[in-house]
């Protein structure tokens, strides 16, 4: 009995009884080196669930998929031209990604329409081809611009047929412009975020 009070006076900690031992409690000093050993335990047990729950919202999220390309529509307008511009947002290396220029004018089209994309934002596509191709095609360093004779109609629509380069890792951003007889009439900013 004396030695149990002892064992109480010098900061001993109660554990579960050990049944090799006839269900006897031993205890454990308070200098004992295993206090750190239960610690390590116990938050090894708490980061290897948290790696699990986020394994599988990872998995959920890609089943989902969350993880895939997203587009956006942007439109701006001036002076009585709209453009509707759909771009992917969000991508990944390999898919294939939206890229459509819609453009409205109610008097129509009296003279060359250029569209203009800013030329280093095409790095990260592997290009197939416009619809329609344009009548002319000029790269100054900054701007791609694709020139179209004489649009018919009120309205016109460039579509880009491309998917994101494989070894794409970062995205890009873009100015589009509509220009009519040189002149800026409408136009917006982009940017493409890649994932991995």
């Amino acid at each position: 009995m004396a030695t149990a009070e002892q064992g109480r006076s010098a900061g001993t900690r109660r554990v579960p009884a050990d049944p090799t031992l006839g269900g006897v409690r031993p205890r454990l000093p308070a200098d004992s080196t295993l206090r750190d050993v239960r610690g390590a335990r116990r938050r090894a047990l708490v980061a290897r669930r948290i790696g699990i729950a986020v394994l599988f919202i990872v998995v959920v999220c890609g089943a989902a998929g969350l993880f895939g390309v997203r587009s956006a529509t942007l439109s701006s307008s001036h002076q009585g031209y709209e453009m509707t511009l759909t771009y992917p947002r969000i991508a990944r290396a390999g898919l294939d990604v939206p890229f459509r220029v819609h453009v409205h004018h109610p008097d129509g089209f009296s003279s060359d329409l250029s569209i203009a994309i800013s030329s280093h934002y095409f790095e990260m596509f592997e290009r197939q081809g416009f619809f329609p191709e344009p009548d002319s095609e000029t790269n100054d360093g900054r701007f791609v611009t694709l020139i179209f004779s004489k649009a018919p109609g009120e309205d016109f629509q460039l579509e880009y047929d491309t998917y994101i380069q494989p070894a794409a890792q970062i995205g890009k951003s873009a100015v589009v412009q509509v220009r009519e007889k040189g002149k800026v009439v409408a136009q917006t900013s982009i940017h493409t975020w890649l994932l991995p």
